[in-house]
């Protein structure tokens, strides 16, 4: 069975993403995904190495990004990954990276790891929207009242998928207030790193 350590996934976006914005989004989703996994695992005893595989996958989760923006081929992000990196991420992880993107890969979202990184991958980036448009551009004063006011506005933050996010109610079965004081109190954690 292939693992990944954390500084092997580092070094992998390191080599395929340059854009500075793109790789604290990977973090974002990294830590958020990392407080999910203890979330939907809080009845069994600590899993440091399945907690890291949580985090890798949202560390690598945009990975070719990049490479499918400048080859016009976005709607196979998420799998070029794997025609350059094969055999050295694990299957799991493989799995939760391809489908993150399942309305344009068609592979579809299975174990509760591939419907946290599809749902927390839309969630971090309407926070960062939220984030930037407060007077003082701080995350630290946003709230999670203030985030769920954001996602009803439906001209704000386009990109972000409102509907994929609400799937962590039937998919992962947090309620979508939880699942945005989640993200957010994650995201506040590592405000420094984020730049916000």
């Amino acid at each position: 069975m292939i693992t990944m350590k954390r500084e092997e996934a580092w070094g992998l976006l390191n080599k395929y993403l340059k854009i500075k914005n793109l790789i604290k989004h990977c973090l974002a989703c990294e830590v958020t995904m990392k407080v999910l996994y203890k979330r939907l695992n809080q009845d069994y005893a600590d899993n440091p190495a399945e907690e890291e595989q949580w985090g890798i996958t949202g560390l690598l989760h945009d990975a070719d990004y990049e490479i499918a923006q400048e080859t016009n081929n976005l709607q196979n992000h998420g799998l070029i990954l794997f025609e350059k990196e094969q055999d050295t991420i694990p299957v799991e992880i493989t799995h939760a990276i391809k489908s993150h993107n399942f309305q344009n890969t068609h592979v579809q979202p299975e174990s509760a790891m591939d419907w946290a990184i599809t749902c927390c991958d839309q969630l971090t980036g309407l926070i960062v929207a939220a984030t930037l448009v407060r007077p003082d551009r701080k995350i630290a004063s946003l709230t999670v009242d203030s985030v769920i006011k954001r996602m009803e506005e439906k001209s704000f933050a386009r990109g972000a998928n409102r509907e994929m996010i609400k799937m962590c109610e039937e998919k992962l079965g947090i309620p979508l207030k939880e699942f945005v004081e989640i993200t957010l109190k994650a995201m506040q954690g590592i405000a420094v790193e984020l730049g916000l």
